[in-house]
């Protein structure tokens, strides 16, 4: 007998997106259900076992649920999460698993099914009232979208965009105009099968075996321009582990992707050849690096336990909203650091557009600066008008399925970004509920205004490089340049004091001399006392202050720094600079 079960709001997909959703709309206390696939809920950030991710790694983006997370990976992770050299946050990822799980638990009124897929939509006319499952139907006032791919978006003939947009389509400087053998070859970014591996110390790691197709070739100079050791150290993780998801004659894999728009053994097909080109990869680097090195065991929760649980998907279906974002809103105003922001902005994200398509050079518009002495991402905001269906109401979008072009969504896909997206679709979808309306008529400064001001974890929504939500201003600049949007300010700063932090604990200090290599890029000397031999370090920041700071240092100052070091990246995290 099919049970129907019925919500106020049901979210299908528990990845990135769809979990921040869950958590935020019943934490503002409407009945949710989530409905996932897999035994754990984070997608990327965990079942996909991207736990180094990417852009909003600067403090004045580290907020909302994002911001949250951190915070509590850095209390739960032994060794902290100064791993890796690709991201400032790499950590075992069965334990963001048992944080999303401990969220979810700590809801009476989150209700969490996994092992299900989506079988079936409901509607009336073209309205979306539900969801069939293998065993049971789920009836809901709003449903989201937070699957890998977009399958609700499939399953319910809503409109959809798959892969390349032609020049002409929206003006976009990379897009191609015409369509080629690139487009063709690659109908979207390549996913990859992340791999865990080990460093056992000694040349005692179980065998790694070829699996079916191995062609040694593939993966001739992977680690070419980096050595051996840089490049297992692009996604170190602590205790001597490695997330292999290398995209340089590594393990991202596309051969006819289009057929992970087949529900069946196509699609399995393609997951089949995803997973042994990974084991190749790491069957290669068992046979060139030597047999120190070898898969971890007991990582996820199933036999093959070093490779992740589905592939990192970095590209979906995409909805066709009420606006699309295409990669002018993303690409930094002349004489600008930063994107104009929306007037329906609901989520800010920062990464550098990029796109994965193996044994090419996309070549792309920059969108970076350096900023506190390294380079990062211009910051760019998300509208509330691209989670919205054009033409389908009680349905939200929280995942890369947003209303997006395939160019843009090189930068919108990011972990960071899409758990704020899902954290704004969570609360729209309570919103709707308690207003009583349909997405496309829920005001959008309500959602706004309880994005900021949420009790658990305000989100920014207007990027400001030199604002912290701990500032006493920060509520008040956000909620005038939304207000103001004319006033927002080209340099992405806005006129306040930066509070300087004074928090030294747990932190390790330095005493060195500051040298400036260039703008924003910055080496201290620190001289050991036994022997006199030097070493050197880059100086990074992530905190404004401290950013200010090391741009108005002299050099040759002698400094005390508190901060973390990174052996994989050979920086000092800066926390806190005293003068000698």
């Amino acid at each position: 007998m099919n049970q129907i079960y019925t919500t106020d709001v049901l979210v299908v997909g528990g990845g990135t997106g769809g979990t921040a959703a869950a958590i935020q709309a019943a934490r503002r206390g409407v009945n949710t259900i989530l409905v996932s696939e897999f035994p754990w809920l984070g997608g990327m950030l965990t079942c996909a076992s991207v736990s180094a991710p990417d852009g909003n790694e600067l403090q004045a983006w580290q907020t909302g649920l994002w911001g949250a997370f951190l915070q509590e990976l850095q209390r739960r992770q032994p060794g902290g999460l100064d791993n890796s050299w690709v991201s400032f946050f790499t950590y075992d990822p069965r334990i963001g698993a048992e944080i999303f799980a401990d969220w979810v638990r700590e809801l009476p009124n989150l209700q969490w099914i996994s092992g299900q897929v989506p079988i079936a939509v409901l509607r009336t006319h073209d309205c979306i009232t539900g969801i069939r499952f293998t065993d049971f139907t789920i009836n809901a006032k709003i449903i989201l979208d937070g699957t890998e791919l977009g399958d609700l978006l499939a399953l319910g003939d809503i409109p959809h965009r798959w892969g390349w947009e032609l020049q002409s389509e929206w003006q976009e400087p990379s897009a191609p105009k015409n369509f080629n053998s690139l487009t063709q070859t690659y109908p979207i970014q390549a996913p990859t099968w992340v791999v865990v591996m080990q460093d056992f110390g000694e040349n005692t790691a179980p065998e790694i075996l070829p699996a079916p197709n191995y062609d040694p070739s593939q993966f001739t100079g992977a680690w070419d321009n980096y050595g051996p050791e840089k490049f297992l150290n692009y996604g170190r993780l602590p205790a001597d582990q490695f997330m292999i998801n290398w995209p340089i004659a590594g393990n991202d894999y596309c051969q006819n992707a289009n057929r992970l728009l087949d529900a069946g053994e196509k699609k399995r097909e393609f997951m089949q050849e995803c997973y042994w080109h990974s084991q190749n990869f790491a069957h290669h680097i068992q046979t060139q690096l030597g047999r120190r090195y070898g898969l971890v065991e007991n990582l996820f929760p199933h036999p093959n336990s070093a490779f992740a649980l589905h592939p990192y998907y970095r590209e979906s279906r995409r909805l066709v909203g009420l606006t699309t974002v295409s990669e002018r809103d993303i690409l930094p105003l002349a004489n600008s650091k930063t994107a104009l922001p929306f007037h329906d902005a609901i989520a800010v994200g920062n990464y550098a557009n990029d796109h994965h398509y193996p044994g090419v050079e996309f070549p792309l518009q920059p969108k970076s600066i350096r900023w506190g002495g390294r380079w990062t991402g211009t910051p760019f905001t998300i509208p509330y008008r691209a989670i919205v269906p054009a033409t389908t109401d009680g349905l939200l979008v929280c995942e890369k399925n947003i209303s997006v072009s395939h160019i843009a969504n090189g930068a919108t896909r990011l972990q960071p970004v899409v758990m704020a997206i899902g954290q704004a679709a969570g609360m729209a979808a309570s919103l709707c509920i308690v207003l009583e309306c349909q997405p496309r008529d829920l005001p959008v400064k309500s959602l706004q205004a309880a994005l900021l001001t949420d009790d658990d974890a305000p989100s920014v929504i207007v990027p400001l490089f030199n604002l912290l939500t701990n500032h006493p201003d920060w509520l008040y600049w956000q909620t005038y340049y939304l207000d103001h949007p004319e006033a927002y300010p080209a340099d992405g700063n806005c006129p306040c004091i930066v509070v300087k932090p004074d928090n030294k604990l747990n932190l390790n200090c330095f005493t060195g001399k500051f040298q400036r290599l260039g703008e924003q890029n910055y080496q201290f000397n620190i001289t050991n006392e036994t022997d006199f031999t030097t070493t050197n370090w880059q100086l990074v920041a992530l905190i404004p202050d401290i950013d200010q700071q090391l741009q108005a240092l002299p050099p040759e100052k002698i400094l005390k720094i508190w901060g973390r070091p990174n052996l994989s990246g050979n920086w000092l995290l800066v926390e806190y600079i005293e003068e000698v």
